[in-house]
């Protein structure tokens, strides 16, 4: 049986070698190694994208803010064990959103405080603090021991006016500030609100502090 002629290779115009036989053999082989390979990663991602997608369906969403309402009346109900003078809730108008009420109490000088946070209708801050016989040590920490600069009369009650908003020093959350006292309770203000925020949560302080008086 004749055996079978060397393939002309047309770029070539000539048979191939051996040499050049193994070579484009061995290029095939690797073309078709690489092929493969892309279409694995590919068949594997979208394999992954649709992993991905099944767990969204899946996963519940829900409509809830991040930062949950707090109750304050509620919190501020069990809480009033803790003192004889009733526990502030202010009545504030819409836009307010308290984000904590709690009691503290101070470790450096034992002062226990009804505590509640808002973020304002201009997305700042303003903590409330109703210090349970407190005394003036408590407050100027909670003030970053900075001085006050004047008085202010909201609603017929004379605060205090703590005013660092203009300071390069570090002064936390005590970017501005108000107290005041009544009866068995400290009061102080700050944070970093404006003074006009500021005194609208002071008026809304006013019932609390004159059932105090």
């Amino acid at each position: 049986m004749a055996s079978k002629s060397p393939r002309v290779v047309a770029e070539l115009g000539r048979p191939e070698t051996p040499e050049e036989t193994a070579a484009r053999k061995a290029e095939n082989s690797l073309k078709h190694r690489q092929r493969q390979t892309l279409k694995n990663l590919l068949l594997a991602l979208g394999t992954s994208l649709v992993l991905v997608l099944v767990i969204v369906l899946l996963v519940p969403r829900s409509n809830t803010p991040i930062e949950p309402d707090v109750d304050v009346a509620s919190v501020a109900q069990q809480a009033q064990v803790a003192s004889d003078d009733p526990l502030a809730v202010p009545e504030l108008p819409e836009g307010w959103r308290p984000n904590a009420a709690e009691l503290r109490t101070s470790k450096a000088d034992d002062i226990t405080a009804w505590y509640v946070g808002y973020l304002t209708p201009g997305d700042e801050f303003i903590g409330m603090y109703q210090g349970l016989d407190a005394n003036p040590t408590w407050a100027a920490g909670l003030l970053a021991r900075t001085l006050p600069v004047g008085t202010v009369t909201i609603d017929g009650v004379e605060w205090t006016v703590f005013d660092n908003r203009d300071s390069t020093d570090d002064v936390g959350n005590a970017r501005y500030g108000l107290t005041t006292e009544a009866g068995g309770s400290t009061f102080v203000l700050l944070g970093t609100a404006t003074p006009e925020e500021f005194a609208t949560l002071a008026s809304a302080l006013t019932p609390t502090i004159e059932a105090q008086n």
